[in-house]
């Protein structure tokens, strides 16, 4: 009895506690919602503690019953092993009393029996009446999730199927899951992406158009140059294109030539027969004819020059379109093609191109990246075509060449006309490149060209990387225009070029004019001792006060002139990139250094005037006009004549080797006319100087002081002159067999003018000199009593240190 009522307390403990947890929580919370699954446990739970009770109460009424008849015998009829049995017999005779329900025998199709009597429809079905039903004559039908009202949502890109009792999604055409399923049921699963026909190559394009991905499809456009054929190849691909006619330029007015003809005729033929399967042998028979017709021009060569040249550029231009438009029929790979002149054409066709790509030829090589040749618009295989026509050269004799103008001035200083007096000879075959993309003018990247030659570059030849340009007229020239030599060494030239035509490389000869690196060295060395000179001669005008005066006020600007044009000139002449900030440079140093100039005027017209003050009783009327001209004339006159300069020809200021002014057009008698001018009017000066105190010297009296002046301004007379005049009087006489003596002298004086100065207007003056002693005694000084304290306070700081044992 204890035993069964031991159970039954745990049992009714445990029935208790099944709603008993979440009841607390529900008032702690204030809700009373509960998930589906807590709601199944507690539903399990509370059923199973009900029946064990149920349970333990029928083996106890038994128990009861055999303690009351049979109490003698309890202990041995209902012992422990009997219990637990009769508890297990019960519970399972219990279980299947409740889980034996009849099913209704009379559910329809695609439903389910609830009980005995009623139905319900499976999922997927749905009745018209009620969920469970109890009339026989209930049917379920199939519910179309694919259709409002109950319309279920696939997602982006993707659509709804409806089956018996269920549905499922697909991707629209043209897209398809990550993952490679091909159906799926829940909206979350939706990763349905376009799919790229093109690169997968599940697209329907023939080899003659560009595959284009759209959103789900893909669409065949005709290579640009070709024309569209509408009509199917097989039943399987779409539109067919075939290229444009080739050549399909005029012959120049008044030219006849049967050679042209017959040519013209043979590629139309070839285009007339061509077939999208038949491009690589379309670009040989064009090669092949244009091969044969400039090993054999015939009547071309009695042409006149001009008509030449007309010929020669419309065959490169239509050899460039007729090769690009076919190249891009082939398929992926690189082609090499050689003919008995000496034609040949190298090219390589790739899908997507990466990184650079090398071209060689017999005679030349290009190397430039593949980003060049992709076009933005048009999709398909990338193509880098290289041409080499040796024949060439026949059509395109005596043609001009046209400078660019920074290369108007060669490298050493040589003008245009001297590399015109001798025609360039053209050193290496003509190249044409084509590429798929067609604007080839303006490169993100340069292209680099490496010719082959046989002829050696002498000393006074000078080799151009060169390309033909078409002109307006449609004749063409040679131009140097975006396109730079780079190296020239061993029988081979390298070029940079920013845009891309017909190529090649000439030489012309010129006179050239080597530097002098004696010349250099000593200009290096002469400007920076005069530049260390100055920049003490401009702190002794300032920082001397007892010498300061109108005469201090111009040797310091002429100081500042010169320190800032000697500066510029050291550190930017020969910088000539970028060239607006070349012009710039040039600008500054013709303002400098006519500013110095014209302060060196203004020191001859003070000068003058000192002298002649020393019959005039007071100078105060000298100083004041001085002061009143000074600024004005110094900064204000050569600013006007660089304002004039720069306004006229801005384009001539900076050249291709020097940040300096350009000699074409006269330009550079914007510095030299006011040099010229100012070194006869300085002068005329020192002539009027010499007179007066010639004059002076013959009257000499008494007056000690006077004739000391009139000394100092002697010597200071002829030191001006040989500051300012004679220097560069030396540089307007280097002709002749006296031109390199005359340069060295012109070079020394030149580059020492500020050792001259801080040497006549400070070393050799009187009050400079004292000032210099005043200076030295106040720094030695100054040292002494520095010494003195640091010796004193490490005396008392050794004293007041506390001795240790």
């Amino acid at each position: 009895m204890y035993f069964f009522l031991s159970n039954l307390s745990f049992v009714d403990i445990c029935f208790t506690s099944t709603t008993i947890p979440k009841m607390l929580v529900n008032i702690q919370t204030q809700t009373k919602a509960i998930t589906y699954a807590g709601c199944l446990i507690q539903i399990y739970l509370f059923i199973l503690f009900v029946e064990l009770d149920n349970f333990l109460l029928g083996v106890m009424s038994y128990d009861g019953y055999v303690a009351i008849c049979h109490p003698l015998h309890c202990i041995v009829i209902v012992n422990h092993r009997i219990s637990g049995l009769l508890c297990v017999l019960l519970s399972l005779s219990r279980a299947g009393a409740w889980d034996f329900q009849p099913c209704n025998p009379w559910c329809p199709p695609n439903s389910e029996c609830v009980n005995a009597t009623a139905c319900r429809c499976k999922p997927g079905f749905a009745s018209s009446s009620v969920e469970v039903f109890t009339n026989p004559l209930v049917t379920c039908h199939d519910i179309n999730e694919c259709l409002l009202p109950r319309k279920l949502s696939c997602g982006y890109f993707a659509d709804c199927h409806n089956v018996q009792g269920s549905y499922y999604c697909t991707c629209f055409p043209g897209f398809e899951l990550r993952s490679g399923a091909k159906i799926f049921t829940n909206v979350s699963e939706n990763t349905c992406q376009d799919v790229d026909e093109c690169s997968s190559r599940q697209h329907k394009c023939h080899r003659s158009t560009t595959c284009t991905n759209t959103g789900g499809s893909y669409s065949c456009q005709c290579h640009p140059g070709w024309l569209p054929i509408p009509g199917r190849h097989n039943g399987f691909y779409k539109d067919i294109c075939k290229v444009m006619p080739f050549f399909t330029w005029p012959l120049p007015p008044g030219d006849h030539s049967q050679s042209l003809s017959h040519f013209f005729e043979k590629v139309n033929n070839l285009h007339r027969d061509l077939k999208s399967a038949m491009a690589k042998d379309t670009i040989q028979g064009i090669m092949q004819e244009v091969d044969e017709l400039l090993e054999t021009p015939g009547d071309l060569e009695t042409l006149p020059p001009s008509q030449k040249h007309c010929v020669a550029t419309h065959l490169l231009t239509g050899l460039e379109s007729a090769l690009r438009n076919l190249s891009r029929g082939l398929p992926e790979g690189t082609a090499t093609f050689s003919y008995s002149a000496g034609t040949q054409l190298s090219l390589e066709v790739q899908e997507r191109g990466d990184g650079n790509v090398t071209l060689s030829l017999n005679q030349a090589k290009m190397q430039l990246n593949w980003n060049l040749a992709q076009e933005s618009v048009h999709r398909g295989p990338s193509v880098v075509g290289l041409v080499s026509t040796p024949g060439m050269d026949k059509l395109l004799a005596e043609a001009p060449l046209v400078l660019e103008p920074e290369k108007q001035v060669a490298p050493h200083g040589t003008h245009k006309d001297s590399l015109q007096t001798v025609s360039p000879v053209l050193l290496s075959d003509v190249i044409s490149v084509f590429l798929s993309r067609k604007n080839t003018q303006n490169l993100s990247s340069p292209v680099t060209f490496t010719f082959s030659h046989n002829v050696s570059v002498g000393p006074k030849r000078e080799v151009l990387c060169v390309f033909w340009d078409h002109g307006q007229n449609g004749c063409g020239h040679w131009a140097t225009t975006g396109c730079k030599t780079l190296d020239t060494r061993d029988g081979s030239t390298t070029c940079l070029c920013t845009h891309l035509s017909s190529h090649a490389i000439l030489m012309a000869s010129y006179n050239v004019q080597d530097n002098d690196p004696v010349l250099d060295f000593i200009t290096c060395m002469g400007l920076g001792m005069s530049l260390l000179c100055l920049v003490l001669a401009a702190l002794t005008f300032l920082l001397c006060r007892a010498i300061q005066n109108t005469s201090t006020s111009l040797h310091l600007q002429l100081s500042l002139c010169l320190l800032l044009a000697h500066l510029l000139f050291l550190t930017a002449i020969d910088r000539t990139q970028p060239k607006v900030l070349c012009a710039v440079t040039a600008g500054a140093l013709h303002y400098l250094y006519l500013a110095s100039f014209t302060w060196m005027l203004l020191e001859g017209l003070f000068l003058f005037l000192t002298t002649r003050n020393l019959t005039v009783l007071s100078s105060s009327s000298r100083n004041r006009l001085m002061r009143r001209l000074m600024f004005p004339v110094g900064y204000g006159v050569p600013a006007a004549i660089v304002a004039v300069s720069a306004v006229a020809r801005p384009h001539l200021y900076g050249t291709s080797t020097r940040c300096w002014l350009r000699p074409e057009q006269g330009f550079m008698w914007g510095f030299l006319g006011p040099v010229c001018a100012i070194s006869s009017v300085n002068m005329v000066f020192f002539l009027m100087t010499l007179c007066i105190v010639k004059s002076k010297l013959s009257s000499i009296n008494r007056d000690v002081s006077t004739l000391q002046n009139t000394r100092v301004l002697t010597f200071k007379a002829m030191a001006h002159l040989f500051i300012l005049g004679c220097t560069w009087c030396l540089g307007v006489l280097q002709v002749g067999s006296l031109a390199p003596v005359m340069a060295y002298l012109f070079t020394i004086v030149n580059s020492l003018q500020g050792v001259f100065i801080f040497l006549v207007y400070c070393l050799l003056s009187q009050q400079v000199q004292e000032q210099y002693r005043t200076w030295l005694k106040r720094i030695r000084k100054w040292t002494t009593e520095s010494e003195s304290y640091t010796l004193s306070s490490k005396a008392v700081s050794d004293t007041s240190r506390p001795s240790t044992l």
